[in-house]
């Protein structure tokens, strides 16, 4: 007869099953009866007999019938109380429990198979688990709903971490392991999945006061719910945006003209939330995918490229920004610290949409800096280009490639000419030597009318004629706009090294045979654009070599220049060689146009490919595959795109499919 002590039904109850008079001596009862067990009880079984049990096995159902079965409520119901004191900070016996737990799980037999080895769980779950899931989550549910309406989100944050741990433990203490998954549910539902929208809305706030700290708790406790981080990561993404958008909108019209402070605003905001993903969000794809559509969208799209009126401007300054790091100046940093600014530059190349207004821009530059020696470092140079053509593929950096290995093979043929004129006995009499350009590769205009100073002429047609000799049937077109040279003084009070353009060149040599000219005189004689010339004499006026009468901002044909006798300069050798500011906007429209151009050929090229592959498609389909192909280069318009099918019909390599207005068939 089992007694109950009022305090517990689980002390006499667990003390009995776990005591040697019963569980231990049916295991020695049974071991004493193994060959019944192994010949009649097996038999019994196989011819189907129902009610036969092993030693062992008969033990258990004698004590399911006659004490689980009148007792487990009770049991249950205690077990339960105890668990609930414990969550409410008590110290329990955790014996008792574990022996109930040993004791349910022991009674699992298999009715259809005494003999089967293994645990089955039905008594368990049947009678203690469901029970105590529901109870788990009741008590939850009390205690979230009490615990917010009293405390701010982050604690209750940190309560709920700490329950989670525990309810963790208290599986591997006493109860089966079986009951981890469901119980982990159980409580990430309650504590978590109901009260998402709360999280939510203090999502936002901590991302505005920079609680990482706080988001990382939170984005690990709601990642525990099936599709649970899809809003966070919509918030997030907006957050950036709005961020990136009031950053660059802080900067005002000065980053339109200042690469570096754009760029820099660009990168301070990735870089921010760059290192909250990889912390707090523990660089999960989805997260990081929210923040590069967030940079994607206010680095094409903001204040500054409003003010432009274009969605290219981000990589125009961008390019512009690689410009200043990498040409000579005063600041340049070290290798090692451009490397990094290089990499960092190549983070905002990745969401640059208009990758092909980049390279535009960037292969400017490039070809001005390779020409006019400014290059800060070859390596650097080379370095940039190698992270676009990772980037890019191939194709995209291939004219600049054949820029450098044009500037190498230059190198030689000035090596061969100075030889030539050193063995020919006739040396010229200046310091004179040239690049070799291949016109494909370069992004030069052809030069402008120009009057070659007789001082030049000779040493021109006479590297004109040893090319010549060298490379039967190649021309030469002469870049004077894009030329440089160093005139000596021997008019002023000190003797000056002028660093000119060959434009500049050409109007101060005028002023070895007189002293004075109009504007008509000195465009007649050098046969520069008037425009063009004036700009050139505007700098002369400017650095004091040359003087007028009229202002300098109003020149007109007869406005008479002089030159200034009373020079100074505290430098000896003077650089007067500075771009002209409509050069530099007529460049940048060129530029622009040249895209433009570039562009209707690119999507033309696509077309074909795709109508050839497919044979018939509809407008629809050839938009979107045309779209997808020419992503990465550009995004094309649809209207431009419409312009460009309508000139391949044009062309009959497309045609519209009788019957069907909106079909198209390629013509091979």
């Amino acid at each position: 007869m089992i007694r109950r002590p009022p305090r517990s039904t689980l002390f006499p109850y667990t003390t009995l099953f776990r005591s040697e008079e019963y569980q231990f001596s049916s295991k020695v009862l049974n071991g004493v009866c193994a060959y019944l067990n192994r010949h009649w009880v097996r038999r019994e079984c196989d011819e189907g007999r129902k009610g036969i049990y092993e030693i062992y096995q008969l033990a258990l159902v004698t004590w399911r019938d006659n004490l689980f079965k009148p007792l487990n409520k009770q049991v249950t119901n205690a077990v339960l109380k105890l668990i609930e004191r414990e969550r409410n900070g008590e110290t329990i016996n955790t014996r008792l429990v574990s022996g109930v737990k040993n004791c349910y799980v022991e009674l699992g037999l298999n009715e259809d198979d005494p003999t089967a080895k293994g645990q089955i769980l039905t008594v368990y779950k049947e009678f203690f688990e469901d029970s105590f899931l529901d109870d788990t989550e009741r008590f939850y549910t009390r205690e979230s709903m009490e615990f917010l309406r009293q405390n701010p989100v982050t604690e209750y944050m940190k309560k709920a971490e700490t329950r989670l741990l525990e309810e963790q433990r208290r599986v591997q203490v006493y109860l089966h392991e079986t009951t981890l998954d469901p119980l982990a549910r159980t409580c990430e539902k309650v504590l978590i999945e109901k009260h998402l929208e709360i999280f939510h809305a203090e999502f936002q706030n901590l991302l505005n006061n920079d609680k990482n700290e706080d988001l990382g708790r939170m984005f690990q406790l709601v990642s525990r719910i099936p599709d649970g981080l899809g809003e966070l990561r919509n918030l997030l993404e907006t957050h950036i945006h709005n961020q990136g958008l009031t950053a660059i909108e802080k900067c005002g019209e000065s980053a339109l003209n200042e690469p570096k402070l754009y760029v820099n605003t660009i990168l301070e905001v990735h870089k921010k939330y760059n290192a909250l993903v990889l912390t707090a969000f523990h660089n999960d794809s989805g997260f990081v995918a929210a923040l590069d559509k967030a940079c994607g969208r206010f680095i094409n799209n903001n204040a500054i490229t409003k003010m432009a009126n274009s969605s290219s401007k981000s990589p125009e300054l961008l390019a512009k920004y690689c410009d200043l790091l990498l040409k000579k100046s005063s600041k340049n940093p070290e290798e090692a610290e451009l490397e990094d600014t290089l990499n960092q530059v190549m983070v905002v190349f990745k969401y640059i949409e208009d990758k092909d207004v980049f390279q535009k821009f960037y292969s400017k530059m490039l070809a001005k800096r390779l020409v006019q020696h400014m290059s800060a470092s070859d390596d650097a140079e080379a370095s940039m280009i190698s992270k676009l053509k990772q980037a890019c593929g191939f194709e995209y950096t291939s004219k600049l490639q054949r820029m450098f290995q044009d500037i190498g093979v230059s190198k030689d043929l000035n090596e061969q000419f100075r030889k030539h004129l050193t063995n020919s006995n006739d040396p010229l009499d200046l310091d004179f030597s040239i690049q070799v350009l291949s016109s494909g590769s370069w992004p030069f205009q052809q030069s402008c009318t120009f009057s070659l100073p007789t001082e030049l002429e000779r040493s021109v047609h006479r590297f004109t004629t040893f090319y010549s000799a060298q490379h039967n049937g190649r021309k030469l077109n002469w870049l004077y706009q894009m030329s440089k040279g160093e005139l000596v003084t021997n008019c002023f009070k000190n003797r000056y090294t002028l660093q000119a353009s060959t434009f500049q060149m050409a109007v101060l040599l005028q002023f070895n045979t007189g002293d004075n000219f109009n504007m008509l005189q000195l465009q007649e004689s050098t046969q520069i654009k008037l425009d063009i010339l004036i700009q050139v004499v505007q700098i002369l006026l400017k650095s004091k070599l040359l003087v007028s009468d009229d202002d300098e901002n109003d020149l007109q044909t007869s406005s008479v220049v002089s030159l200034f006798l009373n020079y100074k300069n505290k430098k000896l050798r003077v650089n007067i060689n500075v771009p002209m500011k409509t050069e530099t906007k007529v460049e940048q429209e060129t530029t622009h146009k040249h895209i433009e151009e570039d562009r209707k050929l690119l999507i033309q090229a696509a077309i074909v490919r795709i109508m050839k592959m497919r044979k018939v498609l509809k407008h629809q389909q050839l938009l979107a595959e045309v779209l997808n192909q020419l992503s990465s280069r550009f995004k094309p318009r649809v209207p431009v795109i419409k312009k460009c099918i309508d000139i391949l019909i044009e062309k009959d390599y497309l045609e519209r499919t009788d019957g069907q207005k909106d079909t198209y068939s390629y013509l091979a």
